[in-house]
């Protein structure tokens, strides 16, 4: 392998690029793993380099397919082996049940060199990782490996759903194999970099909200806790310096007397700061609705930082749902199921109307805002041509302490097609929050002390 410190920088430069914060100390500890540890035992390698640069578990996620790319198993595609379909689809077969690493990871390779690559050119173009899996579907062979594991083992040896567990295991790790097979064989024509920032999935937080998949979400759904953790720490610390005041001016005079009339000690106003009151307006429709009910569980997380909160939804329709987010009832698999069945939210039609979900808060519901709240909207401001309701928005501003709208669109989306952001970021103050890492920041800067 030549150039093992353009690989280590490289590396390194990929990780940053994905949030990793990576310091110059560590990555001259990578460095001195690599000449202590050496190049030949990859697998040793890749747990010295994570050992010296990440700071969690959760960052292998990222961190084993950069590695594959800068440090990968080999160069060019496979020497020789099959590959038809069938005699991929046997010899898999075989090695899932043998549990056998190193041959999944020949097959891999394999795999992707016969039923991956796409093009016109006399090897290909590319190579396609999903391409590879849907012609030679590992997921079908599950009843077959069953059978040979059971006739290796005998009847009654495994249960049947810890049996599948394994077997799904494997089948997972070689899918996995085949991703990195894909990615290093476009990286070598294309560019390691190239591929490091595009081909790698990124981490849970920094993981768009409006394109997230279910298990994206589920994933996120897990960092709600750390991250309620990280921000009641903080605006714990913003309280505290909130609460030392400003200098009172006639008692540090007074104060100053014993010094011969120099102030050595100033002597501050004591500031008895009040929990704020936080009310939740949340778009539930489509897309959004993953962005909403992240956002709804980390709030509830966060609920011994707030004199009371208050959360609403809405499509069309707009109802309470303060109690669904209560202790014990708060599940974040079936939250949104939850609003859905429980709560009032759509009328004669299905799309959001910003418009009437915000006239009807403001009707029904004006007495939750006061002088002490801060009002957060969370939604994309597309109103489906209908009114905005502008008056509305007017009257909540007017009653509230704060008013923060929380876009989850680009920017540069904002007033395309049937989004009315502009004209409600004129009344309110309104801000891109596309991931959970923005959302954390946004969430610990605009909330009141």
């Amino acid at each position: 392998m030549t150039d093992p410190a353009g690989r280590i920088t490289g590396l390194v430069g990929a990780l940053r690029a994905h949030g990793v914060r990576i310091g110059t100390g560590e990555t001259v500890d990578a460095a001195r793993a690599v000449e202590a540890l050496g190049l030949a035992d990859r697998d040793l390698l890749r747990e010295g380099l994570a050992a010296t640069l990440l700071h969690g578990a959760a960052q292998r996620a990222v961190f084993d397919p950069v590695f594959d790319l800068y440090f990968p198993r080999g160069v060019g595609g496979p020497d020789g082996g099959p590959t038809d379909r069938e005699t991929l689809r046997d010899r898999l077969a075989e090695a899932l049940a043998a549990d056998d690493g190193a041959s999944l990871a020949r097959l891999a390779a394999q795999a992707v060199d016969g039923l991956g690559g796409y093009g016109s050119s006399p090897r290909s173009d590319g190579w396609s990782a999903y391409q590879t899996l849907e012609r030679l579907r590992p997921q079908t062979l599950l009843a077959r490996v069953r059978d040979d594991l059971r006739a290796r083992a005998g009847d009654g040896a495994f249960a049947d759903r810890l049996l599948d567990d394994e077997i799904r295991r494997r089948i997972e790790e070689f899918r996995r194999l085949v991703g990195a097979e894909a990615r290093r064989r476009v990286a070598e024509r294309r560019g390691r970099d190239e591929i490091a920032r595009r081909g790698v999935r990124p981490t849970a937080d920094r993981v768009d909200f409006l394109f997230a998949g279910r298990d994206q979400l589920a994933e996120l759904r897990r960092t709600v806790q750390p991250l309620a953790r990280k921000l009641a720490t903080r605006l714990a610390a913003r309280r505290r310096r909130a609460a030392r005041g400003t200098v009172d001016l006639r008692r540090t005079l007074r104060s100053s007397l014993s010094t011969g009339g120099v102030p050595m000690r100033p002597v501050l106003r004591r500031r008895r700061p009040v929990r704020p009151e936080l009310v939740l307006l949340c778009d539930v429709s489509g897309s959004v609705s993953g962005f909403s009910d992240f956002t709804m569980l980390l709030v509830q997380a966060l609920h011994d930082q707030f004199s009371k909160v208050r959360v609403f939804a809405f499509v069309n329709r707009l109802d309470e749902v303060t109690g669904l987010l209560d202790h014990g009832r708060a599940d974040p698999e079936g939250l949104g199921a939850r609003i859905r069945d429980e709560a009032t939210l759509t009328g004669w039609h299905g799309s959001s109307d910003y418009g009437m979900a915000l006239g009807e808060f403001a009707e029904r519901y004006g007495a939750a805002v006061g002088p002490r709240t801060t009002v957060f909207v969370l939604g994309d401001a597309r109103t489906n041509r209908s009114d905005p309701n502008l008056p509305a928005v007017r009257e909540i501003t007017r009653r509230a302490r704060r008013v923060y709208w929380l876009n989850p669109e680009p920017a540069g989306q904002w007033g395309t097609g049937d989004s009315v952001a502009p004209a409600y970021a004129e009344l309110v103050e309104m801000h891109e929050c596309r991931t959970a890492r923005q959302l954390g920041g946004l969430v610990g800067r605009l909330l009141p002390v």
